[in-house]
């Protein structure tokens, strides 16, 4: 199989291409982290900025007294903040990047999805929501999300930040073994 000239160790990504090298994409989230402390003094996260923004909605609808209430809450101050934006761009760029790159196509079911599970949506999207419900909830109870314990927090060096890193790979490596398994023939 022949190498990709776009993922060769010191090549330049061509913004078109639909992969990108991995080392110049690594380095980019290093300066991007770098430049975040610099701006803002808060590490890369999003789990925690979902969970503000959503009591900040919240508050807009049934007033911030009443979301303030619960305990939940009282602990975390309803924000639309700096994060807030880092999630939406996230999302614009992804989209724009999948633009770019060719790769964007609109489906409500992904091939891989429907080889191993069927091409039911509504199937898809109750195991899409209960998958992020679990990971949001989960991130939460950690404290942190991806980007927070695995970028920023492998970056700081931080002990917990290798220990979340090295489970969530092991971990789904596991899961994509059992979802995506060969059926029998």
């Amino acid at each position: 199989m022949e190498k990709q000239p776009c993922c060769e160790i010191g090549s330049f990504p061509r913004i078109k291409s639909a992969a990108w090298s991995p080392y110049i994409v690594g380095a980019g989230i290093g300066i991007l982290s770098w430049l975040v402390f610099l701006l803002v003094n808060k590490p890369i996260g999003m789990s925690t900025e979902v969970s503000k923004f959503s009591g900040w909605l919240a508050g807009i609808f049934v007033g911030m007294d009443t979301v303030t209430e619960n305990a939940y809450w009282a602990s975390k101050t309803p924000a639309f903040g700096y994060s807030t934006v880092f999630l939406i761009a996230t999302a614009v760029g992804a989209f724009i990047s999948s633009k770019l790159g060719g790769t964007f196509k609109k489906e409500l079911v992904p091939r891989v999805w429907q080889e191993h599970h069927g091409s039911s949506v509504g199937k898809r999207f109750v195991a899409a929501f209960i998958g992020g419900a679990l990971l949001l909830y989960g991130a939460r109870m950690a404290g942190g999300c991806t980007s927070g314990h695995g970028i920023s927090g492998t970056l700081q060096l931080a002990v917990s930040g290798w220990v979340f890193f090295i489970a969530m790979f092991a971990a789904g490596v596991v899961t994509a073994k059992l979802m995506f398994r060969k059926k029998a023939s």
